[in-house]
């Protein structure tokens, strides 16, 4: 019974996943209630990068985007504010930094800087760190990456995971089948 629903649930599985593998990712919104940078390294100086002044929460900048940016498979991941050194630039300040990856497709970083709430800056001295741009106050300051893979890769890394899991069930039947007592 087994042997002959196996097939059909392998083949199910690829074609729904195939197609998971095409859709096309979300389209990345702005952030509402912002206003969008336009500062050196905001821009066209780091790929796929874009920021945003605001005086929004973490909690409504994450809620937006998780809202926006959906996916039938969708993993938050909560990293240390240090790792958007990492993934930005050395000189990025930080005080949260969270990622929305559509795994085998793509991942969005969204890095947010509060300089009230700077943890690398002693209390009495954040006011040195206050975001003022265009004349303006803000309470953070919103990054965001987009890593991203293109359509073929992501066929070429699905090909090239069937071809292993195909080859590691052969290689089980034939060590099992060999090793019988």
């Amino acid at each position: 019974m087994f042997k002959k629903i196996f097939p059909l649930i392998f083949v199910l599985f690829n074609a729904l996943f195939l197609t998971y593998l095409l859709i096309p990712t979300p389209t990345l919104k702005d952030l509402p209630r912002s206003v969008k940078s336009d500062e050196p390294g905001d821009t066209v100086q780091m790929e796929n990068v874009t920021a945003f002044y605001t005086n929004l929460t973490r909690t409504e900048v994450i809620n937006f985007y998780r809202s926006v940016y959906t996916s039938p498979v969708l993993i938050r991941l909560n990293y240390p504010p240090e790792y958007a050194k990492t993934i930005f630039r050395d000189t990025m300040q930080s005080y949260y930094l969270e990622e929305f990856s559509l795994p085998f497709k793509e991942s969005l970083y969204i890095n947010g800087y509060e300089w009230e709430n700077d943890v690398f800056t002693k209390p009495e001295k954040r006011v040195v760190n206050k975001m003022i741009y265009k004349g303006i106050e803000y309470k953070s300051k919103i990054s965001l990456k987009i890593i991203s893979t293109s359509p073929f890769v992501r066929i070429l890394n699905f090909i090239i995971i069937q071809t292993s899991l195909i080859g590691l069930f052969y290689l089980y039947r034939y060590f099992k089948k060999n090793n019988a007592h």
